[in-house]
């Protein structure tokens, strides 16, 4: 039987670098993301399933949910950056983080909590993308870390109460992505991996399925 795999935030970067390596290795693939016309290009050049939407609008979860009746893997890898340029906590506008919470916290778990039957019955693995921003105390990433550190725990208590499922929060580490560039610069972020790299080390780890935790990808 052919793996299956729903991916979120799959038009580019780490997402659709992983799409990539996880097509070639024949399995199907639902892929999702805001940005329909890449999302569409990147189905189409992988042969997968798109289905273009915000995973904060619980309709667009339940379409996911019911693409995949049964489930392989989830990677919840749709994220938001919050304010930029980067504030400090103490001008942090509390609106932004509300809607970087929903984004970063809430969307995920709400997948996770529509697909859990899909990956029960498949004995699936969940990845959550998140970051050493989640651990570590770095001016200005106070609202972003704060929502990866929330993601991290979530993911840890999943993995307690859900002993059947291979639960990973994946540290990807610095990526020369759009994101990053956004926050720290172009040329800055063109100094950093190729998300081809950490999808390599990503896709080992779904292969490998080692015990669940933390893991770093670099």
């Amino acid at each position: 039987m052919t793996n299956t795999a729903l991916i979120t935030g799959a038009s580019r970067g780490l997402g659709l670098a992983l799409a990539r390596s996880l097509a070639e290795a024949g399995w199907d693939l639902v892929l999702t993301a805001r940005g329909a016309d890449d999302l569409t290009r990147a189905a189409a050049e992988l042969g997968a399933t798109a289905i273009p939407g915000d995973v904060t609008d619980p309709a667009h979860v339940r379409r996911l949910a019911d693409a995949v009746p049964e489930l392989d893997l989830l990677v919840n890898n749709a994220s938001g950056l919050g304010a930029t340029p980067l504030p400090p906590l103490a001008a942090y506008p509390l609106e932004t983080f509300r809607d970087l919470l929903e984004t970063n916290v809430t969307a995920p778990l709400a997948l996770v909590q529509a697909t859990l039957p899909a990956l029960r019955a498949r004995r699936g693995a969940v990845v959550n993308v998140t970051s050493d921003a989640a651990t570590g105390a770095y001016e200005g990433w106070g609202g972003y870390g704060a929502t990866k550190a929330a993601l991290e725990q979530l993911s840890n208590v999943l993995a307690a109460e859900e002993p059947e499922l291979a639960v990973w929060w994946a540290d990807p580490g610095e990526m020369d992505t759009r994101m990053l560039a956004d926050a720290v610069g172009a040329d800055e972020a063109a100094a950093a991996t190729d998300p081809a790299k950490v999808a390599a080390a990503l896709h080992d780890l779904v292969r490998s399925r080692p015990a669940s935790g933390r893991v770093s990808l670099q």
